[in-house]
């Protein structure tokens, strides 16, 4: 099996990461969600412009998991006020982790998950959070094996619908 490689992501590669971005999310959540909630939140999380600014954001980094030279997933972390929620200068938020759904139990996500560890610790970080579906039990087990526990919930919209995530972190 060819080995998968972490890399960050530069805003040279803005269009790989709003098609990756695109496609994962559709791949995970499109089952369970109205075609024009998808479609609404697929053109306002991607847009070209929030994409940019996200890439170009100090507090923010992004990183690609390739395979033969193709990207099958992404990372993108968030620290300081670039979080989404907590903007705690002891924390560091694991805002998405996303694989192609055919790379799903290739490691792909373990190793993005351990990239985001690595980047914690170089920043000092007391504790690493994240923010998971209420219906994304793949997601849940995959975090609590890594030792992520609950602490709070949040509401996250998507489209029209109100959608509960569960708020999970790991100290360090």
């Amino acid at each position: 099996m060819e080995e998968i490689t972490i890399n960050r992501v530069t805003i040279g590669d803005l269009t790989r990461l709003q098609e990756i971005g695109k496609q994962t999310f559709y791949e995970t959540f499109s089952e369970d969600n109205t075609e024009e909630n998808m479609s609404r939140y697929l053109e306002e999380g991607f847009a070209t412009e929030k994409l940019f600014l996200e890439l170009n954001d100090p507090g923010s980094e992004f990183y690609f998991a390739a395979r033969h030279n193709a990207v099958i997933g992404y990372l993108k972390l968030n620290f300081g006020k670039s979080q989404t929620e907590l903007q705690d200068d002891r924390a560091l938020e694991i805002e998405r982790i996303y694989v192609l759904k055919e790379y799903h139990g290739q490691k792909a996500g373990q190793l993005l998950y351990e990239k985001a560890i690595e980047v914690a610790k170089q920043k000092n970080a007391d504790y690493v959070w994240l923010g998971v579906w209420e219906r994304n039990l793949r997601a849940i087990r995959f975090y609590k094996k890594n030792g992520f526990v609950e602490f709070d919930k949040h509401i996250f919209r998507l489209g029209d619908d109100e959608q509960t995530d569960i708020m999970m972190k790991r100290m360090l």
